[in-house]
């Protein structure tokens, strides 16, 4: 693979999981990106702005939005079906209700800060209402929006998060690969005492002489340095340093956003059976679910796009892999979360935020010394 394999470079030149030569289970689809699945796109808007004391309405800014569309533009009005599962609720994803309720959602989803999950799901409507208005005519919207605290880097109380980024990230979402690490909502996110943020990976199902993607994407911005994993090595004694600065007190208020996207005809209970397999992945890096630590799973298919639109009048039907089949679509999700988490942390760099604040990156010559 040359350096300009997506595999081991993002867009922007850095460095993938795969660059270390880690090992990995599953094989992965042609960016290693949520986006291998056909039809789903990925959009940022990055926030990075002043340095120093915190000023709240001023900065430090280190925030932004991520925005994912799991169909087309033109075809966002159409439901996706869907299941969600909430290892633990402290955090939020809206339209988690209808998801429940009738197994489907539509319109794009937004992952960004804790105190900007009411814009993000307001500015979706605005865009929506602008770009495919038809779609809220005579119905409403009840866009999915999520969020992760990153209040030790970010001037978080000061809403720098604004309609216009919304749609911004809506606007840039694009297929193909797609950026990793401090960008958009995953910015100012941190994971296991380094730099974290956004990660994604995809892996190639086969079933019955077909080839289906699976796609996760995180937004990483939790555990503790002391239970951190890579394939099956706990990092610690080795990396208690470089440490976190704490120019002011860090309480403990991480989470994790996973969403996972799949061409796969599958049922919305079998979506939620697969929401639920995110854990798994999380606990391969040392993730454990800790009490302030958000970490809520949505999973959807593209598949069946008519019987999800249930037009009125008429049976609706659908196709979908049996039960007795999805073992192989529970491994790409736990072997597609952990890549991904894993990617978030190593497509970073240091960051200082707010009133000095420091968070180190994974250090690279620590990974090429025991890894490469």
């Amino acid at each position: 693979m040359s350096s300009s394999d997506p595999h081991l470079r993002t867009p922007s030149g850095k460095p993938r999981l795969r660059s270390f030569g880690i090992a990995l289970d599953g094989t992965p689809g042609r960016f290693n990106c949520i986006t291998d699945v056909p039809g789903v796109t990925v959009g940022y808007t990055t926030l990075i702005a002043g340095d120093g004391p915190l000023q709240v309405g001023k900065g430090p800014v280190r925030t932004g939005v991520t925005a994912i569309l799991p169909r087309p533009r033109g075809e966002l009005a159409t439901p996706v079906f869907a299941g969600v599962f909430s290892q633990n609720g402290n955090g939020e994803l809206t339209g988690t209700h209808i998801i429940e309720e009738t197994g489907a959602f539509n319109l794009p989803i937004t992952i960004t800060n804790t105190h900007s999950c009411g814009v993000t799901r307001d500015g979706t409507l605005r865009w929506m209402n602008q770009v495919l208005p038809a779609a809220l005519d005579s119905g409403w919207g009840l866009p999915v929006a999520a969020e992760t605290y990153d209040g030790f880097l970010n001037d978080i109380n000061g809403h720098h998060v604004g309609f216009e980024h919304v749609a911004a990230a809506l606007d840039s979402a694009t297929g193909g690969a797609i950026e990793e690490g401090s960008v958009g909502g995953g910015t100012g996110m941190i994971a296991f005492g380094f730099k974290a943020g956004s990660g994604t990976a995809s892996r190639i199902v086969e079933w019955q002489n077909s080839r289906y993607m699976l796609g996760v994407f995180v937004q990483a911005n939790f555990g503790k340095r002391r239970n951190f994993t890579i394939r099956g090595r706990r990092i610690e004694p080795e990396l208690t340093e470089p440490a976190i600065r704490e120019a002011t007190a860090r309480a403990e208020k991480g989470s994790i956003i996973a969403i996972v996207a799949t061409d796969a005809p599958f049922l919305p209970h079998q979506m939620k059976r697969l929401a639920r397999r995110v854990p798994l992945g999380i606990a391969m890096t040392g993730g454990y679910g800790y009490h302030s630590s958000g970490d809520i799973f949505l999973a959807f298919s593209t598949a069946n796009p008519e019987a999800a639109l249930a037009a009125s009048g008429r049976i609706a039907r659908a196709e979908f892999i049996p039960d007795v089949d999805i073992d192989p679509f529970f491994d790409a999700v736990v072997q597609g979360v952990e890549e991904a988490i894993l990617s978030a942390l190593i497509a970073n760099e240091d960051m200082t935020g707010r009133d000095g604040n420091f968070v180190p990156a994974l250090p690279k010559e620590w990974l090429k010394e025991k890894f490469g």
